[in-house]
């Protein structure tokens, strides 16, 4: 299959999931954004979108169903439409309304947004559609990169669009999933079925230096704690061996397998807490973290994780059965799964530029819809020198937050708060 050209294509794996759970409650959609130094022109986005949009093979699509599986079609319709952002983010895509793309794009001062729908790519897809959407709004709007610079692709875009999961499978795999109820966050809802966001801001020197030489914990292994820890403090007594606090952390999978694909290629490890005494400190969850989190993140268990999912979806029983029928199993499945973590938290990396272009943007962050059970959920991207850990919440209360930010506050972090204003 050619890179540049896709009349039809499969979905992945991990894909083949969310068109079947997916809906105005449980949306799968999630929200990549880049701060730019100047406020955004409206018309200039839109004409950058309708230029990289055909360029994107991953992006240029639209879901179909046949009788046994969802496929992608080739869309070819205009872009979407760019609006100014006057709702909630990661709302539900619905693919009629929006020219049959499965994404989305809004503006909002010198905020671009791009919203997509997980059926179609990952974090790793996500951010390369966005960066090169960023790259063609500034070359339109600055003729001194205009003149300078081409509207081709930059080397570092990839238009790959192979099934890793397919190619690196092992065809004998044991589940590894935990499928026991975690402890879930529950309390009152924020009015109007609102989405609470909160961003901190933090120094990626100094977060390096606290995690690893007070924790002796990567960042991302601190940043999950410091989660561990507040929803532990904030529910002691509620949390139980039979509930224990359940962190799942999408692995980006392309390093450990030599990818590039841009069509989902991740897989799911967890970070389990488990009391066995009466109180706990920081430092001692941190440890616990740590210590779970590597445990798992082995090549050859994602390999197994993985490998349990492709295996069953190879097997041709499961191929012959009809969608409808297919859907069915595939909710109950998904439902068990889910109740299985307290939260998820992603980390979806330092994002880089080209030189170019780096005098003219700010800043990048990411956010997650939520999902069945998990109403309260971590992002964490990166830009140059500044870390953003962005919480997004259903709930009124910010007691698992503000404890999250006071921790790192305690071990001498300069943390800067922004919210979304939808907290009283």
């Amino acid at each position: 299959m050619s890179d540049k050209y896709i009349r039809w294509d499969k979905l992945d794996n991990t894909a083949n999931l969310f068109p079947v759970i997916a809906g105005d409650s449980l949306t799968n959609t999630y929200r990549i954004s880049a701060t730019l130094k100047e406020d955004v022109d409206q018309a200039l986005l839109q004409q950058a979108l309708d230029i990289v949009t055909p360029k994107i093979p991953g992006f240029n699509l639209r879901l179909r169903y046949g009788i046994f599986w969802y496929y992608f079609e080739e869309n070819g319709k205009k872009a979407p439409k760019v609006v100014k952002e006057h709702t909630y983010p990661c709302r539900f895509i619905h693919a009629a309304r929006n020219n049959s793309y499965l994404f989305r794009v809004s503006y909002y001062g010198p905020r671009i947004n791009l919203e997509v729908f997980h059926v179609l790519t990952d974090g790793m897809g996500g951010i390369t559609f966005l960066r090169e959407l960023v790259y063609q709004y500034l070359r339109l709007a600055h003729p001194e990169l205009k003149e300078k610079l081409s509207d081709s692709l930059s080397p570092e875009t990839s238009l790959n669009r192979d099934d890793s999961f397919l190619t690196n499978y092992k065809t004998k795999s044991k589940s590894v999933y935990k499928v026991k109820k975690s402890f879930l966050i529950k309390g009152e809802r924020l009015p109007h079925d609102a989405f609470g966001v909160m961003h901190a801001y933090l120094d990626i020197g100094e977060l390096k230096s606290v995690s690893k030489n007070k924790y002796s914990c990567s960042i991302n292994e601190y940043l999950v704690a410091t989660f561990i820890y507040a929803a532990y403090k904030e529910n002691v007594g509620r949390i139980s061996p039979d509930k224990p606090i359940r962190v799942a952390v999408p692995v980006n999978l392309r390093p450990y397998f030599d990818s590039i694909t841009t069509k989902n290629f991740f897989a799911m490890i967890s970070a389990e807490f488990m009391p066995e005494q009466r109180d706990y400190t920081f430092e001692e969850i941190a440890t616990i973290t740590r210590d779970s989190l590597r445990s798992q993140l082995t090549k050859e268990n994602l390999e197994n994780i993985f490998s349990y999912n492709v295996s069953n979806e190879q097997m041709f029983a499961a191929r012959a059965v009809p969608l409808p029928l297919k859907n069915i199993a595939i909710r109950l499945v998904y439902t068990k799964s889910a109740l299985a973590n307290t939260t998820t938290i992603t980390n979806i990396g330092n994002i880089t530029v080209s030189d170019d272009y780096k005098p003219y943007i700010e800043m990048f962050y990411a956010m997650l819809a939520f999902s069945k059970g998990q109403e309260l959920k971590g992002t964490i991207a990166s830009y140059g020198n500044t870390l953003c850990y962005s919480i997004c919440s259903a709930w009124a209360d910010t007691g698992i937050q503000r404890r999250m930010f006071k921790q790192m506050s305690s071990d001498g972090l300069n943390v800067t708060i922004e919210t979304n204003g939808v907290f009283s």
